[in-house]
C-alpha cells in the first residue's frame, strides 16, 4: 500500500512535514551517494591538514580517536541491520544508508592523516614502497566506495588503520622508539581489532561466521607487510620527523639560535628544487651537517649523522663518521645539533641522518670540490 502526504500532492497551504523532508533527503542522498563520497575525501584531507599539526596534540589523539571509534561501532550495526532484515524479510530501513558514508569518511580520514604523518616523516628515496602502498589504499578506498557494504573489505581496511595509528601513537606513551615499541604497536592493534571482531560476532553472528577466515587472512596479511617493511627499514621512522637540515661551511650555536656560514652562488635547481649541491673545500678543511629533527614530547630517541662518501671504482658507500646524539621531544621545530667532519676526498657524499637502528630520517647529499681559494659565503640563522 502507498501512502500519500497532502504536501506531496500540492495541497494548497500545506507544508511538508518531517518525515517527507527525511524521505526526501534519504532519497537525495542515494542518489547521489557517489559524489557524497568525494566530498567526504576531499573535506577531511582538508579538515586533517589544518588540525594535524603536531602528532602530539590533543586534538590530533582525539580525532584519530574519534575516527576509530566511529569505524567500530558504524561498521558491525551496518550488517547487523542488513542481518535483520534479510532474517524479518522486510526491506531496508533508510538510515542504512549513512553507515557506509560515515564509514568511509572515517576510514578516507585515516588515510589522509597517514599520508600527511607518514609523508612528513619519510625520505622518498627509502620509503617509496610503502608510501606508494598508503597511497594507493587512500585512492582505492575511495574509488571503490560501493566496497565500504562488504564486511571483509572493510574490516581489512579498519585493522590496516588501527595498526598504521599505533604505530606512531604508542612512542608517545612509552616515551621510546625502536622494535620492542613497534611489536608492541602490533598487539595493541591485534588487541583492538580482537574486541572489534568480537563485537561484530556478537550483532552479525551468521554474516561474521561465514566471512571469519577470510578477515583473519586478510588482516595476517597486512600484518606481514607492515612488517616486512619495518624490517626493512622501508616504514618511515614515526614518530620522528625531519623540520630542517643541511650541510654548511661551519655550524655554531649560542644560547637560543643556531648559524651556520652557507656557500652563496649555488645554481637555481640546488636553491629552489632541492638539487644536491656542490660545495668548494681547501685542504684539511671540515664540513658541519645540521640537522632538526621533531618529536613528540616526552620521546627519546638517538640520532646519528653517518657520512658516508662514494667510491667510483668499488661502487660502493663508505662510511667515514657516525657521529651520535640524544634527543628529547617536546620543540615544535625540532631538536637541533649538528656534527663536524674533515673531508679527506673530493667526490659525491652523503650525510644520512637516521636512528640507531638504521631507519632513515633524512639525506644530504651533496658533492666536495677542492679549490685553492675560500667560496663566498653568508652568514644564515638557522630553524
Amino acid at each position: 500500500m502507498v501512502e500519500h502526504f497532502p504536501e506531496e500532492e500540492g495541497v494548497p497551504g500545506s507544508s511538508p512535514g518531517p518525515s517527507t523532508r527525511m524521505h526526501r533527503l534519504f532519497t537525495w542522498m542515494h542518489t547521489h551517494e557517489k559524489h557524497l563520497s568525494a566530498f567526504a575525501m576531499v573535506a577531511g584531507f582538508i579538515a586533517d591538514n589544518l588540525l594535524f599539526v603536531r602528532v602530539d596534540l590533543l586534538q590530533t589523539q582525539v580525532l584519530l580517536a574519534a575516527y576509530a571509534a566511529v569505524c567500530f561501532l558504524a561498521i558491525p550495526l551496518l550488517h547487523w541491520i542488513e542481518s535483520r532484515a534479510a532474517r524479518r524479510g522486510t526491506p531496508l530501513p533508510r538510515v542504512r544508508i549513512i553507515l557506509p558514508l560515515i564509514t568511509q569518511f572515517a576510514l578516507g580520514g585515516f588515510w589522509s592523516a597517514f599520508v600527511i604523518f607518514y609523508g612528513r616523516s619519510a625520505v622518498l628515496g627509502a620509503s617509496w614502497p610503502f608510501l606508494l602502498f598508503l597511497f594507493l589504499v587512500f585512492l582505492g578506498s575511495e574509488y571503490f566506495h560501493q566496497y565500504h557494504t562488504r564486511l571483509v573489505f572493510t574490516s581489512i581496511l579498519f585493522f590496516f588503520a588501527l595498526y598504521s595509528c599505533a604505530i606512531f601513537m604508542l612512542p608517545m606513551y612509552t616515551g621510546s622508539i625502536g622494535t620492542p615499541t613497534f611489536l608492541a604497536s602490533g598487539l595493541v592493534a591485534i588487541g583492538v581489532f580482537a574486541l572489534f571482531t568480537g563485537f561484530l560476532r556478537m550483532v552479525a553472528r551468521e554474516r561474521f561466521l561465514a566471512e571469519v577466515w577470510r578477515i583473519r587472512v586478510g588482516a595476517a596479511l597486512v600484518l606481514a607487510v607492515v612488517n616486512i617493511f619495518y624490517f626493512t627499514n622501508i616504514l618511515p621512522p614515526l614518530p620522528l620527523s625531519s623540520t630542517a637540515a643541511g650541510v654548511y661551511h661551519e655550524v655554531w650555536h649560542i644560547p637560543g639560535a643556531y648559524y651556520a656560514k652557507s656557500e652563496t652562488g649555488q645554481p637555481w635547481q640546488v636553491r629552489y628544487l632541492g638539487f644536491p649541491p656542490t660545495l668548494h673545500i681547501g685542504q684539511n678543511e671540515s664540513l658541519f651537517a645540521y640537522s632538526s629533527v621533531f618529536a613528540p614530547t616526552a620521546v627519546k630517541a638517538t640520532i646519528v649523522h653517518r657520512w658516508q662518501w662514494y667510491d667510483a671504482v668499488q661502487k660502493v658507500w663508505m662510511t667515514r663518521a657516525a657521529v651520535a646524539y640524544s634527543i628529547v621531544g617536546g620543540r615544535d621545530g625540532g631538536y637541533r645539533g649538528y656534527s663536524k667532519v674533515l673531508i679527506t676526498d673530493a667526490g659525491q657524499w652523503r650525510v644520512n641522518i637516521e636512528t640507531t637502528d638504521g631507519r632513515l630520517i633524512e639525506q644530504l647529499p651533496f658533492t666536495a670540490e677542492r679549490v685553492a681559494l675560500p667560496p663566498p659565503e653568508e652568514t644564515i640563522t638557522l630553524k
